[in-house]
């Protein structure tokens, strides 16, 4: 009976490593090899109230009002993502970081965005943050998250339905909702190496299951 158990074990295990080699694409981590992009969008209020008075949070969290704010545009495989393509990733000059402060206010989330999943689009480090800026373009974020003054309760489902109606081509199978405890953090879209909308079932799975999430209100400035 031992020798079963352990046999079927050994079986199960041998699954599991072929699940994870299937899950691993053969492109793994080659530049410029990946099938669509992920635009990750934050809730910044919910940021700051976790965020507290850390130093690497005042610039975000001062009194500038932000709404959604990027949080990274990631080449993504159907299963599974390149990151930290390049080691060490080429060097991203400090005003293309000045530059980007408007929609990602925070230098190490830039710099850390670029070499963690930047250098794996295979552009260079302009070309990139000016992919980004043009997919954050392509989105509208429905009016009523535009400026809320109050807290918001809501559903991810009815996040997800705001954006589609928002968005004319975007389907709820190309948009998930992520949050941490009961606050919504973050509405991530998938778009074409093109940047149209596309579904993305890994993604969608993903998603925030909770019924209630809150999102807290925008900053005033």
């Amino acid at each position: 009976m031992r020798r079963l158990r352990i046999g079927i074990l050994a079986s199960l295990f041998g699954l599991l490593v072929l699940e994870q080699a299937a899950a691993q694409d053969q492109r793994q981590n080659a530049p410029g090899k990946f099938d669509f992009y992920l635009l990750a969008l934050s809730w910044s209020p919910s940021f700051c109230e976790q965020a507290g008075d850390r130093k690497n949070a005042q610039l975000q969290c001062a009194e500038r009002p932000f709404s959604f704010v990027v949080h990274g545009l990631w080449p993504q495989y159907e299963k599974g993502f390149p990151e930290f393509c390049q080691n060490p990733p080429p060097f991203v000059e400090g005003r293309i970081v000045n530059s980007m402060l408007d929609l990602m206010p925070a230098r190490g989330l830039i710099i850390h965005g670029w070499k963690k999943h930047g250098v794996c689009a295979g552009q260079s480090a302009s070309a990139y943050f000016e992919t980004i800026r043009r997919a954050r373009a392509v989105v509208k974020i429905p009016p009523q998250y535009l400026e809320p003054q109050s807290p918001l309760d809501v559903t991810p489902d009815e996040v997800e339905e705001a954006f589609v109606t928002a968005n004319p081509g975007m389907s709820r199978a190309g948009v998930a909702v992520t949050c941490g405890d009961t606050r919504l953090s973050e509405v991530r879209i998938c778009m074409t190496r093109e940047l149209q909308f596309r579904e993305c079932a890994e993604v969608d799975r993903r998603a925030c299951r909770r019924d209630k999430l809150v999102m807290p209100p925008v900053r005033k400035g």
